[in-house]
């Protein structure tokens, strides 16, 4: 009987320490549109929003909850509920990332507003009420649109996944399709002294540097039977595909670090990521593995769950940085 109630004790024991060592852990909630979205990656899909990615850029000590969605505007986000389940969550010293933009612009009613008005009120209420529960927000625009084409179809593209301008002649300077949706979370944050992250500009000097033709490599750019799941393939100007959710959040994540100093002590860089969910650069470690580059020591994040070590290639030099909730089996 006394071993019965020893053993209890520390089961409570190892219980309360566990509640406890999860409250001491920092929480960002994400919300925002599909360029932040985490994605269904059944069947060998490849479109990756770049929240999907965030949380390996953050140690253990940080949980990111990404709730953004596709197709969302400020304005749906509010109306469909989604908004009513995020702010519930919120506790004291909680981060909440707010990044719409990308179908506010969009012409239908539910999910149209207006910069300067409608969409500054949005983005203002979801300032006023995350302060209201204790928690911290962080102000995003959207992340640029790969538009070399002046296309006039850019924005409503998004929804179709495609480019209907892809006979139009490409030239080597990216054109703007925000307009002043980029400054309705530069101005509110301002106002309300909110830390802001200019991710259009980060983005958008990320591909006006790799160029018309380098920038496909960031997004769901594919001819046909390139992939296997898109044998039609797809000219996607909006959506990430790994790579590019994988650089956009890193790039963010030093942004985050430099404009939210509370935050810089938990960011993280890794050579590759390998996570069984798909928010990594691989689902298989051998495969990470082998494509590791050569000549220098290569971190490899492992993220949750059961992994058979790998056969590390003669000379290469890596190092495994095992997640909480990864461990290695036999």
């Amino acid at each position: 009987m006394r071993t019965i109630k020893t053993l209890a004790i520390l089961f409570l024991c190892a219980s309360l320490f566990t509640a406890f060592k999860d409250e001491r852990k920092l929480h960002i909630f994400m919300i925002g549109d599909s360029t932040m979205a985490n994605k269904d990656v059944s069947g060998g899909k490849v479109e990756r929003g770049w929240g999907m990615m965030l949380r390996n850029f953050f140690s253990d000590d940080v949980v990111v909850d990404n709730h953004a969605l596709n197709g969302r505007s400020s304005k749906s986000f509010i109306t469909e509920g989604h908004w009513r389940k995020v702010i519930s969550q919120v506790r004291p010293g909680d981060y909440v990332f707010i990044q719409f933009g990308h179908n506010d612009e969009k012409k239908d009613t539910a999910r149209h507003t207006d910069p300067g008005v409608t969409f500054d009120e949005n983005l203002k209420k979801f300032v006023q009420e995350t302060r209201l529960r204790g928690g911290i927000p962080v102000l995003f625009n959207s992340v640029v649109r790969r538009n070399f084409a002046n296309s006039q179809t850019a924005v409503e593209d998004d929804d179709k996944r495609d480019n209907s301008s892809k006979n139009l002649a490409e030239g080597n300077t990216l054109v703007d399709t925000h307009g002043d949706y980029l400054l309705s979370p530069r101005n509110v944050a301002r106002q309300m002294e909110v830390p802001f992250i200019d991710a259009n500009k980060i983005t958008h000097d990320l591909e006006q540097g790799l160029g018309p033709e380098g920038s496909k490599k960031l997004h769901v750019w594919y001819k046909p039977g390139e992939i296997a799941s898109l044998p039609e393939g797809r000219q996607d100007n909006t959506h990430y595909n790994i790579y590019g959710a994988y650089t956009v959040a890193g790039l963010l994540a030093d942004a985050i670090a430099e404009q939210v100093p509370a935050l810089k002590d938990y960011v993280r860089h890794y050579d590759i990521v390998v996570a069984k969910d798909g928010s990594g650069l691989y689902f298989d470690l051998q495969q990470a593995v082998d494509n590791a580059p050569a000549g220098k020591e290569i971190t490899i994040l492992v993220c949750a769950g059961d992994w058979q070590k790998p056969v590390i290639p003669k000379g290469r030099k890596i190092k495994f940085i095992m997640r909480e909730g990864a461990k290695w089996i036999k």
